[in-house]
């Protein structure tokens, strides 16, 4: 697997001679980068131009990770020349939160093939609901495939998302690549770090990822009363303090962030289910928890890989991390680097919603505030 690295900066321009080097040989592209730069049309001539025979994929972002950079504001292209792996990609309109599962269905069912091994999934970040999406994937792929990925972001704005597919950018779409091959080994990891506060409530009025009631009150409420000052400044100041849901007793918890309030209606959409009879709780950030969760990933997916050295690792990490950490936001990335070694390339961005196994061998879920790293290597 050969794998070269680009970015572009507008104040610098590209910074390296590097794009295009690998050109046709190349046959997977990773692109991330601001929404302005994600749709830029002659950015995007670029890459294409170099890349002539490559499935060109991306998506809008909260923050770029390139090896342990995190920046605002570029666009960074990652591409892969495979050895024996094959690669296919699929795009498809999303229609909004309540298209979300059958478009994961629509997505395994164009990948699904001989020998498929990985779906690395991008959607838009705002009007989606990744856990019926990552439902979807997971009801119809073939057994044994794992998938990950994330949900596109725009910085703290909130305002609009953009998935690169088939040439161009645009928002309310989703776009899957999958990654065929015997030789193809890939292992995920995704962990958080936050602390919980107060009593877990249950959900008792809820509509997929629409949530109206905790304990039978108002929950946009009773979050306005918990958020204090912080409460002017929704959905943004959301991700600093967001919910830990969970199912069962025995079921971990999985943290869900809002990506929108409706004070009308006294809801807030989150970007997975929000299923009534669950229970939720308060959570508040731990700076060194945090950076020692992303740590914990990334020892996860080495580990999962037999701790082998992979040769490119892809790093999906919430926005509100980001927020948090500010400008400790490197350590972060760091952490994967020491546990990873010099060898792998780095890639990813900061997201709306990461997804991926909670643990190896296991279904895709939809997370918030978590690091996920996905690991690829081939074996000779």
């Amino acid at each position: 697997m050969k794998i070269e690295q680009s970015r572009f900066m507008p104040s610098t321009g590209w910074e390296t001679e590097k794009l295009g080097e690998l050109g046709s040989a190349a046959k997977l592209v990773l692109a991330f980068g601001s929404p302005q730069l994600i749709e830029d049309a002659q950015r995007l001539s670029e890459i294409e131009h170099a890349y002539s025979n490559a499935v060109i994929v991306g998506c809008s972002t909260a923050g770029e990770i390139t090896d342990v950079e995190v920046t605002d504001d570029s666009l960074t292209v990652t591409a892969v020349a495979p050895g024996d792996t094959r690669i296919r990609g699929a795009t498809l309109p999303l229609g909004g939160a309540g298209g979300s599962h059958d478009a994961g269905v629509e997505l395994a069912r164009q990948l699904s093939g001989a020998e498929l091994r990985h779906v690395l999934v991008l959607s838009e970040g705002l009007h989606v609901n990744g856990s019926e999406l990552a439902r979807g994937l997971n009801e119809a792929l073939p057994a044994g495939t794992t998938v990950s990925g994330g949900l596109a972001g725009d910085g703290e704005r909130f305002g609009r998302t953009l998935i690169l597919a088939e040439g161009t950018a645009a928002p309310d779409r989703v776009t899957a690549v999958g990654l065929y091959g015997e030789k193809l080994r890939t292992s995920c990891g995704s962990l958080g770090g936050w602390d919980p506060f107060g009593p877990e409530r249950l959900v008792t009025r809820a509509e997929g990822n629409i949530l109206y009631e905790l304990d039978g009150r108002s929950a946009l409420a009773i979050y306005r009363k918990y958020l204090g000052p912080y409460e002017k400044d929704l959905p943004a100041s959301a991700l600093l303090f967001p919910l830990a849901l969970r199912r069962r007793g025995d079921d971990p918890a999985v943290v869900r962030t809002i990506l929108a309030i409706d004070d009308d209606a006294g809801t807030m959409t989150f970007a997975g289910d929000m299923p009534e009879g669950s229970y939720a709780r308060f959570m508040k950030a731990n700076f060194d928890r945090l950076v020692d969760g992303a740590t914990r990933a990334a020892k996860d997916s080495f580990e999962a890989m037999d701790s082998a050295t992979p040769e490119l690792a892809l790093l999906i990490s919430c926005v509100g991390r980001k927020m948090v950490l500010k400008q400790r936001i490197e350590e972060e990335v760091e952490g994967v680097r020491r546990i990873f070694g010099p060898g792998p390339v780095l890639t990813g961005f900061y997201s709306y919603g990461e997804m991926s196994p909670f643990t190896p061998h296991s279904d895709c879920r939809l997370h918030n505030q978590t690091m996920t790293i996905t690991a690829f290597r081939e074996v000779q």
